[in-house]
């Protein structure tokens, strides 16, 4: 039996649709993701926290959804918004569709909508609240929730996504081999189970969770760290006690000028002379503490086509992002270089420190999902720490 739905912005526009997934309502910011695939690794990418994402892509869930691909421990988005669900999931490694993946996570989602019409919206009048209903609830209450929502500006969600307790990642080497895809003559008794070998975790670092992918700590460990992961509000003096050769900043949701305190710590850590790599909501967090300020784009940036021109090398890359605030060129002091920008909308894309072993991007080198151009910028990281012996 179809389920009525309704997704209903913060303006009063109101989209019709059908329900599945779970049987409830969520509040949100409503933002849109180009990725033509990816979506399970998009609702479990804790900087999805409290956004309703709609997928551009028209026809969503064909591959259904399966235990490997996952980005957290469980999905954060708080809703998805799509042409058409796949009636069919045909892949030989899914182990559960899209609809009960979602209803088994408490999310709701809604099918039917003119995603064309609605991302027009976003575009134009930029990413806004929105509630999105799969329980019968009116199109005037579902404006109402909407405009009582708060919005993004302002809210730290990283408290509700990092891990309250400092683990080792991955310390038997189980979880961050690379997929193999097996070949050959010769079958493979487990397929799904196929994996490259590991290099020796020969360099410790400590990798700050404001919200970190699986994949992130997987391409790490790929490229021979060894890394113990701290929770978010970890004390500089905490950290460097684990005496580790580099410090990693993740991504992460919300409002980075609503991180005070973590940028506080960070900017002892930059202090230290110890080597840096942040990534988009760490990028934005080293922004600020090397004394620049961040602002909220429009409609953001979000999907696998983003291009970011090296402005050192002259290297064009696709790159892969999902955020929705960048760093304000003109805030940041003289000896911080901006070495990379969005050739859509010549955004800062990437930073440098002139004399410190600090470098950041706003963009997901481990691309999961999107391509792989930027993963030379982990052994980037590796050789900026092994230069400083």
């Amino acid at each position: 039996m179809s389920t009525r739905a309704v997704l209903a912005l913060a303006d009063g526009t109101v989209f019709h649709g059908t329900g599945f997934g779970a049987p409830t309502t969520s509040v949100g910011e409503v933002c849109f993701n180009t990725s033509m695939t990816g979506y399970q690794e998009i609702l479990t990418d804790p900087s999805y926290r409290a956004q309703i994402v709609t997928m551009t892509y028209p026809h969503i869930g064909n591959y259904g959804v399966n235990r490997m691909d996952v980005e957290s421990w469980r999905p954060h988005a708080s809703g998805l918004v799509i042409r058409e669900l796949s009636p069919v999931v045909s892949n030989w490694r899914a182990d559960q569709d899209l609809a009960s993946y979602l209803r088994d996570n408490g999310i709701p989602g809604i099918q039917g909508v003119d995603t064309r019409a609605l991302v027009r919206k976003l575009r134009v009048d930029g990413a806004m609240p929105g509630t999105l209903s799969t329980e019968g609830l009116s199109d005037e209450e579902a404006v109402a929730r909407a405009r009582a929502w708060g919005g993004m500006a302002g809210r730290d969600l990283v408290s509700e996504v990092t891990h309250p307790k400092s683990f080792a990642w991955d310390p038997d080497d189980t979880q961050s081999p690379a997929f193999a895809l097996v070949q050959g003559s010769v079958p493979h008794p487990f397929p799904r189970d196929a994996r490259h070998p590991l290099p020796a975790a020969d360099i410790p670092i400590v990798a700050f969770d404001f919200g970190i992918k699986y994949n992130i700590l997987r391409r790490l460990r790929q490229s021979g760290f060894r890394v113990q992961v701290v929770p978010a509000h970890t004390s500089a003096a905490d950290a460097l006690a684990l005496k580790p050769a580099g410090i990693f900043l993740s991504n992460g949701p919300g409002d980075p000028a609503a991180l005070s305190g973590i940028v506080r710590e960070v900017r002892h850590l930059v202090d230290s002379g110890i080597p840096i790599f942040g990534i988009c909501l760490g990028h934005q967090i080293l922004g600020q503490a090397l004394g620049g300020r961040t602002f909220k784009l429009k409609f953001g940036h979000r999907g696998g086509n983003q291009p970011v021109k090296d402005l050192e090398s002259g290297r064009v890359e696709i790159t892969s992002q999902n955020h929705g605030f960048a760093v304000d060129p003109a805030s940041l002091p003289s000896d911080v270089a901006v070495n990379r920008i969005n050739l859509n909308d010549q955004t800062v894309e990437g930073l440098r420190h002139r004399t410190k072993p600090v470098f950041c991007v706003q963009y997901h080198p481990e691309a999961s999902p999107g391509p792989h151009d930027s993963s030379p910028l982990f052994g980037e990281f590796r050789d900026l720490i092994l230069r400083r012996g």
